[in-house]
This record gives C-alpha cells, structure tokens and sequence, in this order.
C-alpha cells in the first residue's frame, strides 16, 4: 500500500515534460484512455513488487509510457515496406506498385478540384468513369466498360444484373475459392442467382452445358481458376466453343479471368494466362478481372464486353454502391494510357516480370561485394504472385545472409523489425533477398539495415 501512495496525479503526469510535444491533444477522449492504461499496469506492477519508487520517478516513467503510445497510436499504420520475396504481386504486401507517374497525376488532380463528374467541353454534368471506359475500349478492343471497387464486386455485379432470379451454368471443376474464402458459389447465392453445376469435377464438355439450358437459364458462366490446377484427366471446353453455344441458344457468356492479364506473358515463357483482350475477340459478352494484378494499377475490378450488358449493369442501383473514387480513377487512367503508348516498363509489375536474369544477378554480385561475407550471391526462382501464373517460376538472382550470432528465424525477426520493415524470405535454412522485387533505389536502405543488424 505504501508503494502504491507514490503513484502520482494524473494532472502531474500531464504537466511533465515528456508529454510536452503532445500538449495540444492531451484532452482528447483516446488520450484518456492511454492513461487509464497505464496507470493501470503501474498500479499492478507495484502491487506485486512491492518495492516503492520516488514519486517524481514514477511520474516520469507513466508520461515516458504515456508519451510512446501516443506516438504508436499517431503513426500511420500502414507503411511502406521492402519486398525482398521474390513475388511480384504479393497480396499481402500490397500486390502491384504503382507508377510514379501515377503517383504525380493523382497528386495534381486531388489537391484541387477535378472534372471527375464534369463535362468541360459541353459545360454539363458528366460520368466519372468516362476518364478510363475509352482507354479500356481501346486497349481490350469492347464495346463498353466499367469500374468497381474489385473484382470481387465485378463478379457480383455481373451474376445481380444478369443472374437474378434463374440459372446461372457453370462447370463443376470451376467452383473455385481463392483468397480470404471468396467462394464462387458462394457469391452466385448472394447475387440472388442460382448456380447450375454441370460436368465432373475434372472433365466438362460443351455438351454437358447444352443439356442444362433451360427456360431459367440466363447466363453460362467459365472461371479461371487463378491459383489452382488440375491436372491428369481433365477436359474443359473451349472459350470458342462456348461462345458458339451461347449465340445459338441466345444466352450470354460470362468469363472472369481473375488476375486481369491485358498483355501477353509468352514473351517471358508464361504461356496460358488468359488475356481480357483474347476473351473479347473470342466473342465472350462480358469479361471481368482485376486491376491490381497482372495489369499493374489500383485495386478495381473491370467490367468489360458488350454495350448492351454493360449498361445494364451501369444502371443497376448496386453499381453507385460499387463505383471508384477519383484517386483510384486518376492512377487507373494512368496505367491505361501507359498500355496503349506501349509502355510498359512505366508500369512497375511488368518492369519487375521483364527484369533478365543476367540484370538481377549484376545486381546481387554488385550488392554482396558492398555487404561482404554475410551476403552470398545465389541463384533464385521468383513467382507472379496474386493467382496469376502459379506454375510459371521467373529465373532470378539474390543474395543469401549469414550474419554470424544470429539465426536465420531471429535474423528474419530483426529484418521485419527494421525501419523500413524488410520483408524477406527463408529458404533451405537461409535468410534470402531476391531482387526481382528490390527496387534499385532501396539497395543503400538495405545495405544500411543489414549493416545496422550485423552492428
């Protein structure tokens, strides 16, 4: 009890100056309970201790205590991070990079006000998404297209406008979940439509589609199956002969390619990837895929095909719920623009896809020589990431780290604890860099992290 006589006044803790640069704030309800807190955890570490300190001790350790939480609780919690895996679209870390460019028309249309909803030239109101729909025409060769807020709501959009009410028929082998349980069928229940399976699980033939049209039936439905396979056994349609059955029997075909490919992986011997473009001219009526992945942009989901769908959906009171703002309209029409001048190192995902073996490994030699002994060049395989391509291994280069005193699960610890956090990988016992995703310019922060570790 003594030593509990020694915790000080609230009011003293916050006249102490350590507290002094948070001055303006300390009346803020959130501030309180910081306080609470620690006064709290104060009181129950004295009492089991039962040792007393001087009061003005005490007072200096809650604000010190107090002081850092505030400063925790003001930081922003999301930041930036060093991506030294080896996977391009690392979902967790944020998948695509944007461009600087990007970055620099979003700065110059949102710290003003912009023609988002404004058509200049006839001095009326106007659609926001009239600054991508051309773009996405041009390059995916459509009728029309729209902009929501991911794929996901792509998905649902579609199945609620087209689907609600009948039967949507899809292949049983299709019936897929990717990330955060986003279940196909799932989604077909909640938009209101019903999913008719058809096939096996590995074989579905176009006839086995023919034989389940109905008078219910309103949309025939393929998936790509993003980061799952199947192989062995197996048997799927065609996207041909698909389209050939939808005109006969007068009912549209929907394709969801998932990680939103709108140019051609051959050229870095990733064969298969569906192209948006490729679904159109095969006749598909609506396509939908993300923004964030293959493509490079912001997180949206596109919706793209025939006019006459298309507006359907824009006109469906859901889409307004689905619709972008304009900072992710700003960086989308950015990356669009970038495709069709042909481009493509602007965008940062398909500069890191493209980087030859022979660049990373210069690159991994050149930054070990600067580490020393702890860093050993080696040979890598890097992934795209984000369901995109999940067979295709990139050849790549990095470095390998042995800093002596420290394991690689402590080592990997420290690198996540670093300011920027580094986001490595272990590989057969070993902490690796791969730098298909090192940016050039975070080799010196990097080479000072690892210098700051080894001490």
């Amino acid at each position: 009890m003594k030593a509990l006589r020694q915790i000080p006044p609230v009011n003293d803790v916050l006249r102490a100056q350590e507290l002094a640069e948070f001055r303006n704030i300390l009346a803020q309800p959130f501030v309180a309970g910081i306080l609470d807190d620690v006064f709290s955890e104060m009181r129950s570490e004295l009492a089991e201790s039962k040792a007393g300190a001087p009061r003005t001790e005490l007072t200096s350790r809650i604000a010190r205590e107090v002081a850092n939480r505030l400063q925790e609780t003001l930081q922003p919690s999301l930041r930036r991070v060093i991506n030294a895996s080896g996977v391009v679209l690392h979902t967790n870390l944020g998948r695509a990079p944007l461009p600087e460019g990007a970055i620099e028309h979003l700065r110059e249309v949102s710290t003003g006000y912009s023609n988002l909803e404004f058509d200049v030239a006839q001095g009326k109101r106007g659609k926001r998404d009239s600054h991508v729909s051309r773009s996405l025409e041009l390059l995916l060769g459509c009728e029309a297209a729209i902009v929501v807020n991911n794929n996901a709501a792509a998905v649902f959009l579609v199945l609620n406008t087209l689907g609600e009410g009948g039967e949507v028929i899809a292949s049983r082998g299709e019936q897929v979940e990717i990330g955060e349980s986003f279940r196909i069928p799932d989604i077909l229940v909640r938009s209101g439509a019903r999913v008719r399976e058809v096939g096996s699980t590995n074989r579905t033939r176009i006839k086995d589609y023919e034989k389940a049209i109905g008078e219910n039936t309103r949309l025939l439905l393929r998936v790509h199956p993003s980061n799952f396979r199947m192989t062995g056994f197996t048997e799927r349609p065609s996207l041909e002969e698909l389209v050939e059955l939808g005109r006969r029997r007068n009912i549209p075909v929907f394709e969801d390619i998932g990680s939103g490919c709108v140019a051609r992986l051959e050229s870095l011997a990733v064969p298969g990837e569906p192209v948006a473009g490729d679904s159109i001219s095969a006749g598909v009526d609506i396509v939908t895929f993300s923004g964030d992945k293959l493509m490079g942009g912001p997180q949206t989901g596109i919706i793209a095909g025939k006019k006459l769908y298309v507006e359907k959906m824009r006109k469906n009171p859901l889409f307004r719920a689905l619709r972008v703002d304009k900072l992710t309209i700003a960086i989308l029409e950015y990356v669009l623009r970038a495709y069709l001048r042909g481009e493509l190192d602007e965008i940062p995902t398909w500069k890191m896809l493209r980087a030859s073996e022979g660049e990373l490994r210069s690159r991994a030699e050149a930054f070990a020589r600067r580490v020393g002994p702890a860093a050993n060049p080696i040979a890598l395989k890097s992934l795209a990431g984000g369901g995109a391509a999940p067979e295709a291994f990139f050849p790549s280069w990095g470095v390998a780290l042995n800093i002596p005193g420290l394991s690689e699960a402590e080592l990997e610890r420290r690198l996540r604890g670093s300011n920027p956090p580094v986001i490595a990988r272990v590989e057969e016992g070993r902490v690796v860099f791969d730098f298909r995703t090192i940016f050039v310019r975070e080799e010196d922060e990097l080479l000072q992290i690892l210098r700051t570790i080894a001490g």
